[in-house]
Formats: structure tokens, C-alpha cells, sequence
């Protein structure tokens, strides 16, 4: 009796050490697709990243991801058992309940997809599967360990190739009846007008601020007849992206100035009405466009104020978590 005690003892460490000890948080993004495993205490041990294939339709876009896992797997000699599961950030409007991805305007070929039930699927049917908005993971990410920390209601704003929002209230992420809450990126400020978006609409907000979108504004400048040293930075035109953006501001080039004035006035304008409707005081911003720095913030900010005719608090701050923060939210879907 007391051998099979001690083997009964034995065997339950044993299945707290191998079983279902990692957690794989995936952040995908219009550009590129980032990895994170994470042990049982949370602590990122591996990091990965490959570029997003935007000329994959879904399934195959996600046969990729599947591979990927595979390969981290094998290379630090993991089995599905070892696992709690696997966490997935989208930029995409997400039906959250069923897993299933409705549109991404980043990555046009990946829409009407049950991505969740494939890919548990795909994995043997015995592993967890979540997935999310990637404004969403973020906001998780920052609010449970970054910037947003202490924070009762929080905003968290990524800007990068897109814009959105995750919205934290009562310390709850608030996902909306069908999971895509948030997408405020795409809300409407001039209909009909500008540039048309991946999400089907001219004139939405992310259609004149977004890193992608303000790219093919400058191109069509330059297109009409606008001079610019972006080109030269660039080679061409059609190589220019928000880098070379960021360094034309350092030859005060007016292209370059236009832009940005553009993209501040948008944010300023965006940021206004979440504030108005919700009234949650504190924005984290993460995402690519963070590179601009005092070249961009602070002028989103005076536009800002301009709007908002009242003195109390209003909390500006950038994501602690750097460029991690899409995987470790990724990740927080499994906890």
C-alpha cells in the first residue's frame, strides 16, 4: 500500500513537470508573424518570427502557422501532451465564440475562416485553441503586465500597420456580442471619400493615419507630381514604407511634414472619441508607429486637447512590453 502511494506521488509530479506545462502565444500581424513559448510560470524561453504572406488564402496562411508550431516543437523536443495550448492574436474582426475570423483588412485572403476548429484540428483534436483581436491580446498583455497595471477601465491603442483598440473595463477585456469590440480604427469620419480600406470603406479613420494607409497617400502625392526625398531614400516609390518616412522628417521634407500633420490630426481626432464615449482616461499605445516618437505623439496630443474642454486627468503611455507584447497577450488567452 505504501509503494503504490509513493508511485501514485511520483506519477502526479511527473504530469505537473511534462503535461501541459508550455503555451505557445502567436502574434500575427499585416507584415509579419511573431512566436513566443512560454513555460509554466509565463517566462518567454523562445522567440520566433517569420514574415506575414499576404498572397496565401486562409487556409494556407494557417497551414504555415501549423508548420511553424511544428518546427518549435520538434526543436525543443516537445509533444502536444506538454502543452496547455496554443494562443493566437489576429488583426482581423474575430466572432471570438467561435473562433471564427470574419474579415482582416491587412491580409485581404483571410476572411470567413473557422480558424480555431481547423487548427485544433490540425493538431490532433486534443489541444486548446484560442483566438483573438490582436488589439484584444494586447490590451491583455498590458493591462495584466505593462503599462496598464493599477488601471480599472484602460484603452490599449495599437498603431502600426493598422489602427484599433482594446478596451479593458472593470478590469474585464470587453469583447462586444460578437468578439470584435473595438475596431474603432474603422469607424467612419468622411463617408464615400479617401482612400478605400481593406475593411471595405472609404473614408474610415485607419483609411488616413494607419502605417500602411498613409504610405499610399505619399505615393499618390508623389504619383500627381509632388517632389519628395522619400524617393530618393527609397530608390522608388513603390519601395518607400514609414522608415524612410521617419528619416525625410530629419530633411524637413514637406511631403514627409504633410504626412505626419495628417496622421497626427486623424489619431488626435480618433483618440477624442473614445475618450468622449467611453470616457476611460488612460491610453497605452504599442505597435510600429511608436518608432516616430516625439516626431508624431506629441503633436497627436495637442490635437487631442484641442477636442477635450475639461481639465481632468487624461493618461497618455506607451506599451511596456516592447515588441513582445502580441505574444504574451497571445499567450494570457490560455490563463
Amino acid at each position: 500500500m505504501v509503494v503504490t502511494t509513493i508511485n501514485l506521488i511520483n506519477f502526479i509530479l511527473n504530469r505537473t513537470i511534462t503535461v501541459n506545462t508550455f503555451t505557445i502565444g502567436i502574434d500575427v500581424g499585416g507584415t509579419k508573424t511573431a512566436y513566443g513559448l512560454f513555460d509554466g510560470d509565463k517566462n518567454l524561453v523562445l522567440k520566433y518570427k517569420t514574415a506575414s504572406n499576404a498572397d496565401l488564402d486562409a487556409q494556407g496562411f494557417f497551414d504555415e502557422i501549423l508548420s511553424n508550431i511544428n518546427t518549435i516543437m520538434r526543436d525543443q523536443r516537445l509533444k502536444v501532451n506538454n502543452l496547455r495550448g496554443v494562443g493566437i492574436g489576429m488583426p482581423s474582426f474575430v466572432f471570438y465564440e467561435e473562433g471564427k475570423i470574419i474579415k482582416t483588412a491587412n491580409l485581404p485572403k483571410i476572411n470567413n475562416f473557422a480558424a480555431r476548429n481547423y487548427m485544433i484540428k490540425s493538431l490532433g483534436g486534443n489541444i486548446r485553441v484560442m483566438l483573438d483581436n490582436d488589439a484584444h491580446t494586447g490590451a491583455l498583455a498590458e493591462h495584466r503586465n505593462g503599462a496598464g497595471r493599477g488601471f480599472k477601465h484602460m484603452l490599449y491603442c495599437p498603431v502600426s500597420t493598422g489602427i484599433s483598440t482594446g478596451i479593458i473595463i472593470n478590469n474585464e477585456l470587453f469583447r462586444g456580442r460578437y468578439g470584435w469590440a473595438g475596431e474603432s480604427g474603422h469607424m467612419i469620419v468622411t463617408p464615400g471619400k479617401g482612400i478605400e480600406c481593406g475593411c471595405g470603406n472609404k473614408g474610415c479613420l485607419m483609411s488616413y493615419c494607419s502605417g500602411s494607409m498613409i504610405i499610399k497617400h505619399i505615393k499618390s502625392k508623389i504619383d500627381q507630381g509632388t517632389k519628395s526625398i522619400l524617393t530618393e531614400l527609397a530608390g522608388s516609390t513603390d519601395m518607400i514604407n514609414t522608415h524612410h518616412l521617419i528619416k525625410a522628417l530629419d530633411y524637413d521634407d514637406p511631403l514627409a511634414n504633410w504626412a505626419v500633420e495628417q496622421m497626427a490630426t486623424y489619431m488626435g481626432v480618433w483618440l477624442y472619441n473614445l475618450y468622449t464615449t467611453l470616457n476611460i482616461n488612460c491610453f497605452i499605445f504599442g505597435g510600429g508607429l511608436l518608432n516616430f516618437g516625439d516626431k508624431l505623439f506629441p503633436r497627436i496630443r495637442e490635437v487631442f486637447d484641442v477636442y477635450n474642454h475639461n481639465d481632468m486627468p487624461v493618461y497618455f503611455k506607451n506599451a511596456e512590453l516592447c515588441d513582445d507584447f502580441g505574444i504574451i497577450g497571445a499567450a494570457e488567452l490560455l490563463f
